[in-house]
C-alpha cells in the first residue's frame, strides 16, 4: 500500500512525502531559512496553518510576510497575542471580534476602565513579554454544544451571540489555544507567538458591538506588527507623514471646505477655495466627456417608491436609504443611485440598435446613510457627487466600450497625477441576478478588453456585484497608499426589472447591456485623495490661488493690481496681497497656503514691467518679464504639469 501523497509547487514541479505530513515539514525539507520565514500554507487555494495535516494529492504553496495572506495572518495572530495581554492585566475583559486589516489589525474589547495612552504601553509592554514565551497556536475543533459551554464558563457573552447564529450541523466550530488564552476562531494562525517580533500599539477607539449604536459600546484598540524593526520604524515613519497628509487638517488650514455635526453628519459645505478647486475638476470632467462621445445629463434628487422597488434598491439596499418622505400620499426616497433616472429617460421611446451605443453621464449627487461610525472627513460621506455614467450597447458593441472605458478611465487619472494602476476583475458573487451565460460573456469581455490594452489584471473571486462582474481600477498615492477609484460594471439586473428594449438589426426585440461607469468614484472622496497626496500643494493648474502677487511696499499696490489685471486676463486664477505686513511675513504666509507662485514686485519690476517669481518649495527663480512668466504659466496649466 502507497502511504505517499504527491504535492505539486507554485513552480510545477512535483514531489512526494508521507501522508500526513504538514506544510511545516514540507518548509522544513526545502530549506530551513524557508521554515524560519514560514507564516501559513495555501493547501489546493485555501489558507491553513502550517501543523495542518495533508493525506491527499495537493497544490501547496508557502507563504510568508511579504504574501498578501501572509500578513493577514501574521496580523490576525497578533490582535489574538493582544487580547491574551489585556486579558493577563485585566481579567474581568470580554472580547468581541478581533479581525486583520488592511494595515495592521484591531480588537473590540469590553473592559470596566476606559483606556488610555499608558495602558496601550503597558499592554504592549505585556505582549512583548508574552512572545518571549513562544507559546504556539493550537487548533482544536469541538461539537457547537462544547463551544457554548466553554464560553459560558468563561463569560464571554459576544462569543456565545457569535455560536448562536452558526448552524450546528454544517458550521466547524474551532478554538485557539495559545498558553493560557483561548479564543474562538476559525484561523488559521502562525505557528507560534515567538514570531511575532516587533509591535506597536496606535490607538484606540470606541466602537459599538457589530457597528449597532443600539448595541453595547467596547473598546476597539488598533496596532500593527512585522518580523523586522526596520520595517516597523518604515511604517511609523509612513504614519507621521500620513497624519501631515490628513485632508481634514489641511482642509482646514487651507480653508477649503467644513463639515457641521450641528447641521447634519457626513455632509461637505465647500468654502471658495474648495469650491474652486471643485469646479476646476467638474469642468475638465465635462469636456472630456463631451469630446469623448458622452452626452450629459441632469436628473431629479428623489423619486416615488415604485422606482426603487423596481430598480431593486429597497430590496438589496435599503438599510444604506434614507427613510421615505410622504408627498400627495404616497412614498419618495431621496436617490442613492443614479441609474434609475437614467433608464427612464431611455425608455422615452423605442430605442433601435442604430441608436447604440448611448453613452450618458451625469455628476450626480446621491444621498446614503452611512451609520456616525464610520465617516470620515471627505472620504466617508452622506451626501456626495458621482461622476457618473451609464453606457447602453448591444453584445456585439460591449467589447470595444469596455476597451474605450478603461483607455478613458487610464488618461482621466493620469491626468490627476496618478500614474501606478492596478486591474482588478470582480467576478460572481453567491446569490448574484442573471444567468450563467451572460455572466461568462461580461466577465470574458472584460478580461479581453485589458489584455487587447496589454495591461496586467488579478481576479477578485467572487467581488462582482449581485448584478454583475466589474473592473475596478485602483490608484497608489504619494505615500503608496492604494486607493479604489474607477469602476466598469456590468448590470443584468436593471434592464429585466425595468424590461428595456431596443429593436435590433433581426427587427426583433432585444435586451441591452448597461454599463455602470465611474471614473473618480466620487468629487468628494477624489478631493480628499487629492488633498492627501498632493499634501495640499496642488499642482498649479487645480490650485486654487495660483499666483499671489506681492507688492514690496504700499507705493507699489497699482502696478501690482496692473499685474493682477494682466494676469486675469489669462484666465489664471490671482490674489493681490493689500495686507499692510513686512515682505518676509507675507512670503511665509503664503507659503504656508502653498500657493505655486509668488510674484513679488518692487520698484525695479515696475520700470521694467516685470515679477519677481518664487515658486513654492522651490525659492527664487527670477525676474521675469509679465509677458514672459504669463506664457510660461498658462503652459504649465494648459498640459497640465505637475512639478511634484
Amino acid at each position: 500500500m502507497n502511504n505517499n501523497i504527491k504535492i505539486k509547487f507554485p513552480d510545477g514541479s512535483v514531489k512526494e512525502f508521507e501522508k500526513g505530513i504538514t506544510p511545516f515539514e514540507i518548509a522544513q525539507k526545502i530549506s530551513n531559512r524557508l521554515a524560519e520565514d514560514a507564516i501559513v500554507a495555501k493547501v489546493d487555494g485555501v489558507v491553513k496553518d502550517l501543523a495542518a495535516k495533508i493525506y491527499n494529492n495537493v497544490q501547496l504553496e508557502i507563504l510568508t510576510f511579504d504574501d498578501p495572506d501572509g500578513k493577514k495572518t501574521y496580523w490576525h495572530s497578533t490582535s489574538h497575542l493582544m487580547a491574551h495581554a489585556v486579558q493577563s492585566i485585566y481579567p474581568e475583559a470580554k472580547f468581541g471580534v478581533g479581525p486583520a486589516i488592511d494595515s495592521g489589525f484591531y480588537y473590540d474589547i469590553d473592559i470596566n476602565s476606559t483606556l488610555s495612552e499608558e495602558d496601550l504601553i503597558k499592554i504592549e509592554n505585556k505582549m512583548l513579554e508574552i512572545t518571549k514565551q513562544k507559546n504556539p497556536f493550537k487548533r482544536t475543533e469541538l461539537k457547537k454544544a462544547d463551544a457554548v459551554k466553554f464560553f459560558e464558563k468563561k463569560g464571554d457573552n459576544y462569543k456565545l451571540e457569535i455560536l448562536s447564529e452558526l448552524d450546528d450541523a454544517n458550521d466547524v466550530i474551532s478554538i485557539y489555544d495559545e498558553g493560557d488564552f483561548t479564543d474562538l476562531c476559525t484561523g488559521p494562525h502562525i505557528p507560534d507567538v515567538g514570531k511575532i517580533k516587533f509591535l506597536k500599539l496606535l490607538n484606540v477607539s470606541g466602537s459599538y458591538w457589530r457597528g449597532d449604536e443600539h448595541n453595547k459600546r467596547m473598546q476597539r484598540i488598533y496596532g500593527i506588527s512585522f518580523p523586522k524593526k526596520k520595517m516597523l520604524d518604515d511604517y511609523l515613519l509612513f504614519l507621521e507623514e500620513a497624519k501631515k497628509r490628513d485632508h481634514r487638517k489641511i482642509g482646514k488650514a487651507l480653508d477649503l471646505f467644513s463639515i457641521h455635526e450641528e447641521a447634519g453628519a457626513g455632509l461637505i459645505y465647500w468654502h471658495p477655495k474648495g469650491a474652486r478647486i471643485r469646479n476646476t475638476i467638474e469642468t475638465f470632467w465635462r469636456e472630456q466627456h463631451l469630446s469623448n462621445g458622452y452626452e450629459l445629463l441632469y436628473t431629479p434628487h428623489l423619486g416615488k417608491s415604485w422606482l426603487w422597488e423596481t430598480s431593486g434598491h429597497l430590496g438589496f439596499y435599503k438599510d444604506s436609504m434614507y427613510s421615505p418622505m410622504s408627498i400627495d400620499g404616497q412614498n419618495y426616497f431621496i436617490k442613492p443611485m443614479n441609474c434609475p433616472f437614467h433608464i427612464m429617460i431611455y425608455k422615452t421611446k423605442l430605442r433601435s440598435y442604430r441608436d447604440l451605443p448611448l453613452r450618458w453621464s451625469e455628476l450626480g449627487t446621491v444621498y446614503r446613510y452611512e451609520k456616525s461610525g464610520v465617516l470620515h472627513g471627505l472620504l466617508r460621506v452622506r451626501g456626495f457627487t458621482q461622476d457618473d455614467a451609464h453606457l447602453f450597447c448591444t453584445h456585439e458593441q460591449m467589447e470595444d466600450e469596455i476597451i474605450e472605458v478603461v483607455r478613458f478611465s487610464r488618461y482621466m487619472l493620469k491626468s490627476f497625477g496618478f500614474d501606478d494602476l492596478a486591474f482588478y476583475v470582480a467576478t460572481k458573487p453567491e446569490g448574484s441576478v442573471g444567468d450563467d451565460e451572460s455572466w461568462d460573456k461580461a466577465t470574458k469581455s472584460l478580461m479581453t478588453a485589458l489584455e487587447k490594452e496589454n495591461l496586467k489584471y488579478q481576479i477578485d473571486e467572487g467581488g462582482g456585484a449581485f448584478y454583475g462582474p466589474k473592473i475596478d481600477i485602483k490608484i497608489k498615492d504619494a505615500l503608496h497608499r492604494e486607493w479604489q477609484l474607477s469602476t466598469i460594471q456590468f448590470d443584468f439586473n436593471e434592464p429585466a426589472r425595468f424590461e428595456m428594449k431596443y429593436i435590433g438589426e433581426d427587427g426583433k426585440e432585444h435586451q441591452p447591456f448597461m454599463i455602470h461607469r465611474a471614473l473618480l468614484g466620487s468629487i468628494e472622496r477624489f478631493m480628499g485623495i487629492l488633498i492627501e497626496h498632493y499634501a495640499g500643494a496642488f499642482p498649479t493648474w487645480l490650485a486654487p490661488v495660483q499666483a499671489a502677487i506681492i507688492p514690496v511696499s504700499q507705493n507699489h499696490f497699482d502696478y501690482a493690481k496692473h499685474v493682477a489685471d494682466e494676469l486675469k486676463k489669462n484666465d489664471i486664477i490671482v490674489e493681490l496681497d493689500e495686507r499692510n505686513e513686512k515682505i518676509g511675513y507675507k512670503i511665509r504666509d503664503w507659503e504656508t497656503q502653498k500657493v505655486p507662485y509668488m510674484l513679488i514686485v518692487g520698484e525695479k519690476e515696475k520700470e521694467s514691467n516685470s515679477v519677481s517669481v518664487r515658486q513654492h518649495k522651490l525659492g527664487d527663480k527670477g525676474t521675469m518679464t509679465v509677458t514672459d512668466f504669463t506664457k510660461q504659466i498658462t503652459d504649465e496649466i494648459k498640459n497640465k504639469i505637475n512639478h511634484h
